[in-house]
């Protein structure tokens, strides 16, 4: 992440066509815009060399190159706010000549506050180095890096927000698209550069560089699907002590039992859509898709159970494994076979179930799969970036979640999609969630194969705006075949059917308008959670068949109104034995009043 620097890439490649249309801008202001426009250029091609640079690992060049950046940047920036620059500003190309004055001025500052700590970080931070050892990490280089990273984090959101404070409504029409380009890229960055910032920030502190610290890790049992993935089976304890990290305790959610009362005091508006059995049985935290909630309610209940006190939690799952098995290879399981990158899922998920007599059996297989990867992990020599790029992934895909009980460190967790929570604001980029749970008390969610399409409606009159939904729900299961354990309780009366109950949230603000199952009026539950509407809707799916779910919802109203650039909303789903076919379509954002 810190070497590769691909966002640098997306950087010259939107400004080189940013600079495809500043010929514009030099017809005004004369020889200067054209001079402004070569050294954008420049800086462009230089900014490229600089990633390769630094991804092979040549940080003298990437020194070298970095200054020739600067030079290029800071003549741009002296060509374009000049007086007679200025002067051009009068005249009908008065936006464009400040659009491109505000970029160069921008990507100076970028190169001369935000690049250099990250070409220092990366002369100094060995990847390789951040891997675990022995089953130890070692922490000194990456706190010796936190504060250029985060000199680094601050300087390039900086850029980012004076780029994005450039109206496009006022530009060239051919200077719109390649300026959201940059735009784009720079959001990138940002977050790529922010993420890489929080990182040092918060893994010393949480793998013991001040003290001990445990963690509740959770396996998420995608054949039983719950809002965040699966309902927490497996689990294993944690201990870091300065960088070493250790397995203390291992079991599974069952065995923490049932509780009379929850254990800790439930929102009153999650409490209404999912009853108590949030708080009082384990493998039934998660119902709500807000991660820090699951989270605590875990943590209380091994407190009570075990007597420890977990510092954190962190939750993932069989696919999440089965990318890390690609870089660390076959991992050998006492009881059972081998896990591989290509078997993983099936195995744990499907094979287990049948071939084990017991859920005793199952338990024990699972427990010694979870301690074998994590061995594997912290004891293999692997390929840093590989397995910071499956790491990665996961996430982007929410199978990796984390909790802090350090309000300090948690405060670095909010807001990445770590933390999994849904955006409490959401701007002009409405975000819709389609959280799915188990309501067969069965193992068939193995089976379930998902697609959803996300496009946006008519404005109306009261800011608000449509949003259109379709969701389709597949069961690839047999009709027959399958073992007592996988069938379970049956709850929707044929034991091959999969009920599941769907969830719609709408973005914060919003409204349900109407929702159709196979073209019929579906039996809707309402509620509320922060500020977004929740639709509930029951679905049954026999083996082999599909049903759609179509959802008219309402915006709520964006403080800055819809504009007239380009919408394009967000689509947050539950993270399924396979991924789900998405569709997000953009469209043209609109006035208040069309």
């Amino acid at each position: 992440m810190i070497k590769r620097l691909p966002w640098v890439r997306r950087v010259g490649a939107g400004l080189l066509a940013l600079l495809g249309v500043v010929a514009l801008a030099g017809a005004w202001v004369g020889v200067r815009g054209l001079n402004a426009r070569d050294h954008l250029r420049q800086a462009a091609v230089l900014m490229d060399q600089l990633r390769w640079e630094m991804a092979g690992g040549d940080t003298r060049a990437a020194a070298a190159t970095l200054a020739s950046l600067q030079r290029q940047t800071a003549r741009a920036r002296a060509q374009s706010d000049d007086p007679g620059w200025r002067l051009g500003r009068g005249q009908v190309v008065a936006d464009d000549l400040a659009a491109v004055s505000t970029v160069a001025a921008a990507l100076d500052d970028l190169a001369r506050e935000g690049l250099p700590p990250l070409v220092e970080t990366a002369g100094s931070v060995d990847l390789g180095a951040l891997t675990p050892r022995a089953g130890r990490v070692d922490l000194a280089p990456l706190r010796a890096a936190a504060p250029r990273l985060a000199a680094a984090d601050d300087a390039v959101r900086r850029a980012r927000d004076r780029v994005a404070g450039i109206d496009p409504d006022g530009l060239a029409d051919r200077l719109r698209a390649p300026l959201r380009q940059l735009r784009d890229s720079l959001d990138r960055a940002a977050t790529q550069v922010a993420t890489a910032a929080r990182t040092a920030q918060l893994l010393p502190g949480m793998l013991g560089a001040d003290g001990p610290r445990s963690y509740l890790v959770v396996f998420q049992n995608l054949a039983e699907v719950r809002a965040t993935g699966g309902l927490p089976g497996a689990f294993v304890t944690l201990r870091a002590d300065r960088g070493a990290i250790r397995i203390v305790d291992q079991s599974t959610a069952s065995a923490l039992g049932r509780f009379a009362r929850p254990v800790l005091p439930l929102d009153p508006a999650r409490r209404a859509l999912y009853t108590d059995r949030l708080g009082t049985y384990p493998a039934d935290v998660n119902f709500a898709p807000h991660f820090p909630t699951a989270a605590q309610l875990l943590r209380e209940m091994y407190r009570r159970r075990s007597g420890r006190t977990v510092d954190g939690v962190l939750a993932t799952d069989p696919v999440a494994m089965a990318g890390l098995l690609r870089v660390l290879g076959p991992v050998p399981v006492p009881g059972g076979p081998t896990l591989t990158a290509d078997n993983a899922v099936r195995v744990l998920l499907s094979e287990t179930y049948a071939h084990s007599a017991s859920s005793t059996a199952q338990d024990r297989y699972f427990a010694a799969a979870a301690r074998a990867a994590f061995q594997a992990l912290t004891t293999r020599r692997t390929d840093p970036v590989a397995l910071a790029a499956e790491l990665a992934r996961a996430a982007g895909e929410r199978r990796l979640l984390l909790w802090s009980a350090d309000p300090a460190q948690q405060r670095l967790i909010a807001g990445t999609v770590l933390e999994g929570v849904l955006p409490t604001s959401d701007g002009r980029r409405p975000t819709v969630g389609v959280f799915l749970n188990d309501g067969s008390g069965a193992k068939l969610g193995y089976y379930l194969r998902a697609a959803a399409e996300l496009s946006l409606g008519a404005c109306r009159p009261d800011g608000r705006r449509e949003l259109l939904l379709r969701f389709s729900l597949g069961s690839t299961a047999p009709a027959s075949g399958l073992s007592e354990y996988v069938l379970g309780a049956g709850l929707a009366g044929d034991p091959y059917t999969v009920r599941t109950n769907v969830a719609l949230y709408t973005s914060p603000g919003g409204a349900i308008s109407r929702v159709l199952l196979d073209g019929a009026r579906a039996r809707l539950g309402t509620g509320l959670e922060g500020r977004r509407a929740v639709g509930l809707v029951t679905v049954d799916l026999r083996p082999g068949q599909t049903r759609v779910l179509e959802a008219t919802l309402l915006t709520g109203v964006p403080a800055g109104g819809w504009g007239t650039g380009p919408v394009t909303p967000r689509l947050w789903t539950t993270p399924g034995v396979t991924p789900w076919r998405l569709s997000v379509r953009s469209a043209d954002g609109c006035d208040a009043s069309k």
